[in-house]
């Protein structure tokens, strides 16, 4: 695991401005816990959507780490709606998917943002499903069918490459702009036809509809999709040591999917208020990297050698700029100056 009218993360993006960031971050459905005391903040976005992020703040990882810090964390519906967080300065670290930040790193006036981490890989846990009423079997069967999608997320991005891949253009279909929960609502009153979305809406459109295709799938035939972290400028000027802190919390939290399940489980179910049953489901759609792998040449990379996920942002940004949704694509140094590497891997030991 963030929609867009265009865009690329989870939702519409840039649009707005200053004026508009605000407005977005004082709206969202937030969640915070502040650790006590300190007179130095660390304001952190993240989404209701299984990740190390769930651990390391169900954990208190953070806190732990940086007990003098005040510790914000605000949850987040879409990819669009954490850019223009960051553009109106009100996030130090962010989960973002990588086609916003692809969007958010294109034109003249970048987002003031990094890429530092890779959260997880998107995998069965993003998928296109179709009304089982509407008769639709494949992809190609959606021309003249109404679709929605959270604009600007890693959804849309995976629905467009879908239709693409189906030999479909996106003017085919009805695209409609709707966040996961309007999407469940727009499903079961029958004003929809088909969905790209993320869990957990997407298990509930599941149980009356057909799959048609996932971000796994779609991933593996050259397009795929991440839930990257995000660290601004800003924060990397004034704090590089808390920025070293969070990743080997989060390093901590991949480790832990794999060595304590049990206990991943329980803090994931509790932070999204689902039973243990329905977050090991969940946490078995995704596709979790061990740190070690994160900054390997496949991911992330490392300071002097940026692995593939800088081919893949490039790529991304070029399949955009190819629908429209962007004005031009980032070149790929524009894309290899907003990955911050400084340190790793030697700051996960």
């Amino acid at each position: 695991m963030p929609p867009v009218t265009p865009r690329p993360s989870r939702r519409l993006l840039l649009a707005g401005g200053l004026g508009a960031a605000s407005a977005v971050v004082a709206g969202c459905s937030s969640s915070s816990e502040a650790s006590s005391g300190g007179s130095k903040r660390l304001r952190i976005g993240y989404f209701a959507f299984p990740s190390g992020d769930l651990i390391v703040k169900n954990r208190k990882l953070l806190e732990k780490a940086l007990p003098d810090y005040r510790i914000t964390w605000t949850k987040f519906d879409s990819g669009a709606s954490v850019n223009q967080a960051f553009i109106g300065r009100s996030l130090d670290i962010a989960a973002l998917g990588s086609s916003p930040f692809a969007r958010g790193v294109s034109g003249s006036s970048p987002i003031p943002y990094k890429v530092a981490w890779v959260l997880d890989v998107a995998g069965e846990n993003e998928a296109l499903v179709a009304r089982r009423a509407s008769g639709v079997t494949a992809v190609a069967g959606l021309r003249g069918k109404t679709v929605a999608t959270p604009f600007a997320s890693t959804s849309h991005y995976s629905l467009l490459a879908a239709l693409d891949r189906a030999g479909l253009k996106a003017s085919d279909v009805r695209l409609v702009d709707l966040q996961p929960q309007a999407v469940l609502a727009a499903w079961q009153r029958g004003d929809i036809d088909a969905a790209y979305v993320w869990l957990p809406t997407l298990d509930e459109l599941r149980k009356t509809g057909r799959q048609l295709t996932s971000s796994k799938q779609i991933g593996a035939a050259g397009k795929p999709t991440l839930d990257l972290a995000v660290v601004s400028d800003e924060l990397i000027s004034r704090d590089p040591r808390a920025i070293d802190a969070w990743r080997k919390a989060e390093a901590e939290a991949l480790r832990l999917l794999r060595s304590d399940p049990a206990g991943t489980v329980r803090a994931v179910a509790a932070e999204l208020g689902i039973s243990a049953a329905d977050a090991r489901a969940q946490l078995a759609q995704g596709v979790f990297l061990t740190p070690e792998q994160v900054t390997s040449a496949d991911w992330l990379g490392s300071e002097n050698r940026p692995g593939r996920l800088l081919a893949y942002v490039t790529d991304t940004g070029r399949f955009l700029a190819g629908q429209k949704q962007i004005d031009a694509a980032p070149s790929e140094d524009a894309v290899r100056k907003a990955f911050y590497l400084k340190g790793l891997p030697d700051d996960l030991k």
